[in-house]
Order: structure tokens, then C-alpha cells, then sequence
């Protein structure tokens, strides 16, 4: 295995060759030539491809030189040193030889033949002869057939592992936390303003609602998501590949990640087009939208603690100024508002990135596979934020919400169907003229009596409909 990387002013080079000449390489660096051209040519965001990609070429070569010796195509000892080399770049072991830049080539060659390269020099020093980085690992392949079945594993397995766990686990905790809510009422608001009576629980059971619609969404866009270009390779005619080479990747790559991948029902498409990354995008841009309404809640209702709403007590998690001692800020929620915000400018990016696809090819796919990743593992650890560092820990001020809903001059619309509105809104007038609570005021101005005010007015059956469960 090569050294650990040497210090910059002592580094040591290599010489390495392709089709258009000599290239220094790191001495240490498991790359070949044309990665190395790659590193020279481009440095424009100074973020190589994530993990999450590099993990999903390294089972694309896995899966692909497993297929080409069930083919025949190869012998079963080199496919077996490929594929050894190849689990261990899925395993991320070798993420320092994976350097090339995001913005690269629109295809990804790049990146493909960084694969290609650091697999064909670990399998090469684990087999008796000369395993080559395009004859070999690229065997059947194209750049242009596996970048977007990288987009399409990558994003799948983020989404299955990560993703779809952390918005479970953060929706249980909001309908446990509901649930200890049930029995407290507060006022409702609409347009910012006082409005009918809901109980905390019932808020809470909105949010989780919301949460599970997007997993319900996410699981109808799966299957389209994990439809493969495999096989299509360079232009989605399928030149160079077995007929059946698509087939059998999708049918190991399912076995070896209990996903069930699957050939696109047309490659071409699967080449040229990127819908179903858009289609993920804006689903994680749906996501977004919704923890965006969750932390604005949350800090709404957690404004104070003496001049705000103070309806609830957010986990002080450290201090909130350095000049005002004392202050504590709701800082998760507004972690998680900025994270959702960017997530929605992410979509815009994808989308722009999946119009560029000219003829046979989309040119932008390194950028969208970045950027959808991206998506998927700052909602991750935004909901994991929101789950644990915040929803977990909150306490509802009942006091403070028992005492705001007497007070609310809104709840005289309970009146409406025995007193009518015209003397409703005399009623919630006086109330907050006076600061009185309405049903004292609508004992003076009415014939109804207490008991019957207190059963008419009781904040809890509001919250049903106007009767008590």
C-alpha cells in the first residue's frame, strides 16, 4: 500500500503515460495519468466528488467486472482482483486518491477513469499480471453510462441509509412529543394573528403529518430513481457492452445493497436526461420547505422568554450573545431554517445542470451529483439536529398557554350559532378592550348562563369541533 502523503516540499514523482504523453504523478498517489491531468486541469470549487459518489463507483466496478466474468468476458481471477479492489473503494478506504475536482468534465470522465485507474493499480498488485484501467475495469463501460448510474446508486443508498431514517426517527419523536400535548389548548393564529383554539398536540401532529408525506413521496420516486443508464455506454446504444451486461450489473449491484435496481427502459433517455435526479431535488427542495416551517415555528413559539410568545421552552444549548449575558437563542431551529434555504438553492442548481442535456449526453452530471448529495446530507443532519438537539428536549409553558387562550377575543365565534355574529363581535370587542376574558363579558351582554358559557367556551372541546372527547 503506498505511504501516507509525504510533506508538499519533499514529495516525489513518478512518471505515467497516456495517449497524449508523459505525466508526474505523486509517487504515493494510486492514480494514473489521465486523473493526474484531471488534477491540473481543474481546482474551480476545491471540493473533490463526495464520498457518498465515490462509493457508488466503486460498486458500479464491482458490480460491472462481476458481471463481465458471468459473461465470460473475463477471467474469474482478474474480476476477483477487481472486485477486491473495487469493495475497498466502496468501502471509502481510498477517498485521498479520489482528488478530482467537482467542476470537471461535464461527463465525469474524470472521475470514472480516477476509478478506473486507482482500482486497476490495487488489483493490478493483487494479481499476477497487468490489470488495465480502460481494457479492464472499464470493461463494457463508458463514462457516460456509469457517472449517471453513480448519480442514481449514490443518491438511492443516501437516501435509504440517511435520509429517509433521520426524517422517521425525527417524525417519532414529534408525535411522541405530541402525544404528552394532547390535553393543552392555545390559541391558534392565523396571518400571525390570534384565531381559534388548537391543542399543542394537534400542532405537533401537523408537523409530523407533513413529514410523513414526504417519505410517502419518497418511496413513490424510488423506484424511478434506482432504474440504471448501465449498459448504454457511450451514447446509450449499448456499443462495446454484452446485452445482457446492463441486466446482470443492476441484478448485483440489488443482491450486494438490497435495493432493487434496474436496467432504465431506455438508455438513451437514461444518457441524455436527468428527470429523476430533478425529480429527487425537488422532493428534498419539498423537505426543505417543510423544516423551514417547522424552525419557524418552533422559534415563533419559543420568542421571548418575556416579550415574545414563550409558548415554549427550547433546550438552552449555549450562550446567545457575547454582549448581553443571560441570552439564549434558538439556535437549531435557525441551523436548520439556514440549512432548508440552501437545499432550495441546490434545486435550483440541479435543475439548471439537468437543461444541459445536449443530444446524447447531459454535460453538467458531476454538478448535479454533487449538489443532490449535498441536498440529501444537510437535511440529514438537520433533521438528526432537530430531532435530538431540540424536539426532544422542549417543555411546553401550560400556564402561560392556558392563561392566552381565556384571554382570546377570538373564541366568541364558538358563540356565533346561539348569539349570532353581529353581537359576537360587540362581545370580543369589549374582551379586548378591556382585557377581560370573554366569557365574563359575554355573561354581562348575554342570557347565557355560566355553566352553559363555560361548555360553549371550553378551549379544549374547540379543539375538536366544539365537543369534548
Amino acid at each position: 500500500m503506498p505511504p501516507a502523503d509525504p510533506d508538499a516540499n519533499s514529495i516525489a514523482y513518478r512518471e505515467e503515460r497516456d495517449t497524449l504523453g508523459i505525466v508526474r504523478v505523486p509517487e504515493w498517489a494510486l492514480w494514473g495519468a489521465q486523473t493526474q491531468r484531471a488534477v491540473d486541469n481543474f481546482g474551480l470549487s476545491g471540493s473533490p466528488m463526495p464520498a457518498a459518489f465515490v462509493r457508488a463507483l466503486g460498486l458500479i466496478k464491482w458490480a460491472a467486472a462481476g458481471a463481465n466474468a458471468e459473461l465470460g468476458l473475463m477471467r474469474s481471477g482478474m474480476a476477483i482482483a477487481i472486485q477486491k479492489a473495487a469493495g475497498a473503494v466502496a468501502d471509502n478506504e481510498y477517498d485521498r486518491h479520489f482528488p478530482v475536482d467537482v467542476l470537471q468534465t461535464g461527463s465525469g470522465t474524470s472521475s470514472n477513469m480516477n476509478a478506473n485507474e486507482v482500482i486497476a493499480r490495487l488489483a493490478t498488485d493483487a494479481y499476477e499480471d497487468t490489470v488495465h484501467p480502460n481494457d479492464h475495469v472499464n470493461m463494457s463501460q463508458s463514462s457516460n453510462d456509469v457517472i449517471p448510474s453513480a448519480i442514481s446508486v449514490s443518491a438511492v443508498l443516501t437516501l435509504t441509509e440517511d435520509l429517509m431514517p433521520a426524517v422517521a426517527a425525527c417524525r417519532e419523536t414529534i408525535e411522541r412529543r405530541g402525544e404528552e400535548f394532547d390535553d393543552v389548548a392555545k390559541t391558534g393564529r392565523t396571518h400571525l394573528m390570534d384565531a381559534m383554539p388548537v391543542t399543542v398536540g394537534q400542532e405537533f401532529g401537523a408537523w409530523a403529518a407533513q413529514l410523513a408525506a414526504f417519505e410517502q413521496r419518497c418511496r413513490d420516486a424510488l423506484p424511478r430513481l434506482a432504474r440504471l443508464a448501465q449498459g448504454g455506454t457511450a451514447v446509450g446504444t449499448g456499443i462495446n457492452a454484452h446485452p445482457k451486461f446492463g441486466a446482470k450489473v443492476a441484478v448485483l449491484l440489488a443482491e450486494h445493497t438490497g435495493v432493487e435496481f434496474a436496467p432504465a427502459d431506455n438508455l438513451l433517455a437514461a444518457l441524455a436526461g436527468q428527470e429523476s435526479a430533478v425529480e429527487m431535488s425537488s422532493l428534498s427542495k419539498t423537505l426543505a420547505v417543510t423544516l423551514m416551517k417547522i424552525a419557524n415555528d418552533l422559534r415563533w413559539m419559543g420568542s421571548g422568554p418575556l416579550n415574545g410568545l414563550a409558548e415554549l421552552t427550547l433546550p438552552a444549548l449555549q450562550p446567545g450573545s457575547s454582549i448581553m449575558p443571560g441570552k439564549v437563542n434558538p439556535v437549531i431551529p435557525e441551523a436548520v431554517a439556514m440549512a432548508a434555504a440552501r437545499v432550495i438553492g441546490n434545486d435550483t442548481t440541479v435543475t439548471l445542470a439537468a437543461q444541459s442535456g445536449n443530444f446524447q449526453l447531459n454535460v453538467m452530471l458531476p454538478l448535479i451529483a454533487a449538489t443532490l448529495l449535498d441536498s440529501l446530507s444537510v437535511l440529514t443532519k438537520a433533521l438528526i439536529a432537530l430531532d435530538q438537539r431540540c424536539v426532544a428536549g422542549l417543555e411546553v409553558n401550560r400556564e402561560r398557554l392556558a392563561g392566552n387562550v381565556s384571554r382570546n377575543p377570538v373564541l366568541v365565534t364558538a358563540l356565533n350559532p346561539v348569539i349570532g355574529y353581529e353581537l359576537g363581535a360587540r362581545i370580543a370587542k369589549e374582551a379586548y378592550r378591556s382585557g377581560r376574558p370573554v366569557r365574563d363579558v359575554a355573561l354581562e351582554l348575554t342570557d347565557l348562563d355560566a355553566d352553559e358559557l363555560d361548555r360553549l367556551l371550553d378551549p379544549l372541546a374547540l379543539t375538536t369541533g366544539g365537543i369534548r372527547h
